[in-house]
């Protein structure tokens, strides 16, 4: 049955890429109204297959879930009555503070160059996604999202440290993308989806080409305008042919997804025990 919407859960998800929004998805479907905050770095590449666009068209439809950009807390506020929603916003965590406390806090930007932040007794839970990210110091529970091993983690240790391999995608790696070999501001005229070949010309980074790696179809490009920081993903081609997938959420977002509703779920057990022991 529906909560009342007095009592909406609301959940801030701190990233627009493809990883959030897989979780936003599966988040609004279990009631919550979700708000995805924007983080610059890294660029969302995978613009298909993430609510990452709506800061840019107002809304923005991923499957069955339209999500809708907001740009100040009254209208976060407004949306705790309405039915579970996910908005898209510009505003920051410490914005998003004092619209009210947060239930659940994710922070799903897959941050591999910087010190994560203590999140814990920001909400009521806080789950830290990827690499650096332990229970015992800057989370309450933290998912592991390395391909093999994406679940909760148990115990006090660390989530597994960035190693720099790309994961496998039809049988290729790091060589279907392009990563920015300085900061610069990026311009594109390539549409996702395209299908490219190798050597064309796909943008230019501080108006220096940037090249396609190989042939195939463009799955992912940062958005045109943006403002890049040096060592990020720029593009990444899939190379699978007919198999191509550019749209939608894909098996790892959703698999990540599932692993951070397990942790919800592994967190609420802890504490119903903590509170009646055996």
């Amino acid at each position: 049955m529906p909560q009342p919407n007095h009592h909406r859960l609301l959940a801030v998800i701190l990233g627009t890429n493809e990883i959030a929004s897989a979780i936003g998805i599966q988040l609004v479907r279990a009631g919550y109204c979700v708000v995805m905050s924007h983080d610059p770095d890294p660029p969302v590449i995978r613009r298909k297959m993430a609510f990452h666009d709506a800061l840019f068209t107002d809304t923005v439809q991923l499957e069955d879930i339209v999500a809708e950009r907001v740009d100040d807390g009254v209208q976060v506020h407004q949306a705790l009555r309405r039915p579970a929603q996910i908005l898209v916003t510009w505003l920051g965590l410490l914005d998003l503070l004092p619209v009210r406390h947060i239930d659940l806090l994710i922070d799903a930007r897959l941050q591999k160059r910087r010190i994560t932040p203590d999140l814990r007794r920001l909400a009521r839970l806080a789950i830290g996604l990827g690499p650096g990210f332990s229970s015992n110091s800057n989370c309450d529970v933290s998912v592991e999202t390395r391909p093999g091993k994406i679940g909760p983690v148990t115990d006090a240790r660390w989530t597994d440290a960035a190693d720099g391999v790309a994961s496998s995608l039809g049988g290729v790696g790091a060589e279907r993308f392009v990563y920015s070999p300085f900061a610069g501001r990026w311009h594109t005229p390539v549409e996702i989806g395209t299908r490219v070949y190798r050597d064309l010309v796909l943008g230019h980074l501080a108006g220096i080409p940037v090249l396609a790696p190989r042939d195939g179809i463009l799955r992912g490009i940062a958005r045109d305008g943006s403002e890049v920081p040096a060592g990020v993903k720029l593009l990444e081609i899939d190379p699978r042919g007919r198999h191509a997938q550019w749209t939608g959420t894909d098996q790892r977002g959703r698999a990540i997804a599932n692993a951070t509703a397990a942790a919800v779920k592994l967190h609420t057990a802890y504490r119903i025990t903590q509170r009646n022991p055996a």
